[in-house]
């Protein structure tokens, strides 16, 4: 039942990413406009300060709109403070508006990296995680950078908080991800140890 919902919204996001495609992209200023009711959790920039929140400067265009669809349709929930925040904000965006917030937030730069380390090598917990990135093979999705290929997201310098709370999303299987599988297959046997490494790697890479 589960994986039949997600087929029905990624046909509903399949209609709005590739039917329209780019030549809908709207100005930045009215772009802008649009995302300035997102500033209030999501900061001014794209570049959160609040717990849990994530930054959405410099995420691919296509994951921006994947999520805001997912959100849309119900597919994905967001319930850190208790209640589901994200869903009503997106059913009142058009598919117009989807577009625009995923150009303008993958026309801002990304975030600098959280808590900036040591002298390199020096970070041990940074240091394990790397090592499980290339086993899970992190860049085969993410990017060589991690900085996010089309619906996957980037990773370096996202929140702590925010990556290791998908982490554990994940693995519960509270969150799918766009490879519908792809991530719980990832975090299947990672532990809770494994996860925190994975999500301070990626929030303080340069």
């Amino acid at each position: 039942m589960a994986h039949a919902r997600f087929l029905l919204f990624g046909l509903g996001a399949i209609a709005l990413l590739v039917g329209c495609g780019r030549a809908a992209a709207a100005d930045t200023a009215a772009d802008k406009a649009l995302a300035e009711g997102c500033a209030g959790c999501h900061g001014a920039d794209g570049v959160s300060q609040a717990p849990l929140t994530p930054s959405l400067a410099g995420q691919p265009d296509d994951f921006i709109q994947w999520q805001l669809v997912y959100f849309r349709g119900g597919s994905r929930k967001s319930d850190v403070i208790g209640s589901e925040v994200m869903g009503p904000i997106a059913e009142a965006l058009s598919n117009e508006d989807i577009r625009n917030l995923g150009a303008y937030y993958a026309s801002l730069p990304p975030p600098k990296p959280e808590a900036a380390t040591e002298a390199a090598g020096s970070d041990a917990l940074a240091v394990t995680g790397g090592r499980l990135a290339v086993r899970l093979r992190c860049r085969s999705c993410h990017g060589e950078d991690y900085s996010g290929v089309g619906p996957a997201a980037r990773l370096s310098g996202q929140r702590e908080d925010v990556l290791l709370k998908a982490l554990r999303d994940f693995k519960s299987g509270a969150r799918v991800g766009s490879g519908v599988a792809s991530m719980a297959d990832a975090t299947f046997e990672l532990n809770d140890a494994d996860m925190q490494a994975l999500a301070h790697y990626m929030a303080t890479l340069p």
